[in-house]
């Protein structure tokens, strides 16, 4: 599929491209596809756990990271149950500001600006707090993220927003946790 630039720039296609290649190195399926029905984020779709992308609507390049953090922090075993809107996968507030978070770590890993994830047209207009709480690690989401042995604390030497594992793995968990107890 061709990726437009009717709503596109050139360096947003390069950031779509740098997006879709460590989705595809961390494990979250993603294809292309013409999406007709409207979706919650404009060219950007999950069916089945998979992000559907149609690239002649895709508005905004941090959506994909976005979306992928939803697919990212459910467990293994519901993963690919995930279709559709996220708050019918029981994706509440909790599990939104992880994606959030998650979202935020990927944009520092692959070096996208912070605007690019949270853009002004995005975020209900809270788009400059998100940056600045995030910039300053005053962000939110993460305690999930440790919780489920995916990051240190944002506190320690290589804790968050640096990722020791991209994708939530209850198995994984639980032997951590019984190490614990």
């Amino acid at each position: 599929m061709t990726i437009s630039t009717e709503h596109n720039t050139d360096k947003q296609l390069t950031e779509v491209e740098n997006i879709l290649a460590f989705l595809t190195d961390i494990g979250i399926n993603h294809r292309y596809e013409t999406l007709n029905e409207k979706t919650f984020l404009p060219g950007l779709k999950i069916e089945q756990g998979t992000l559907l992308l149609d690239l002649e609507k895709l508005l905004y390049p941090g959506d994909i990271l976005h979306e992928a953090g939803h697919i990212a922090v459910t467990s293994e075993t519901t993963r690919t149950c995930l279709t559709g809107d996220m708050k019918n996968h029981d994706h509440q507030a909790a599990e939104e500001m992880t994606a959030i978070a998650w979202s935020w770590a990927a944009a520092c890993y692959l070096n996208i600006a912070p605007n690019i994830l949270f853009h002004e047209q995005g975020y209900k207009g809270a788009s400059d707090n998100l940056i600045e709480a995030f910039t300053n690690s005053t962000g939110f989401g993460y305690p999930l993220l440790y919780s489920w042995f995916m990051c240190e604390q944002p506190d320690h030497p290589n804790g968050y927003p640096n990722m020791l594992r991209w994708l939530r793995n209850d198995a994984y968990t639980q032997t951590q946790l019984s190490k614990l107890q």
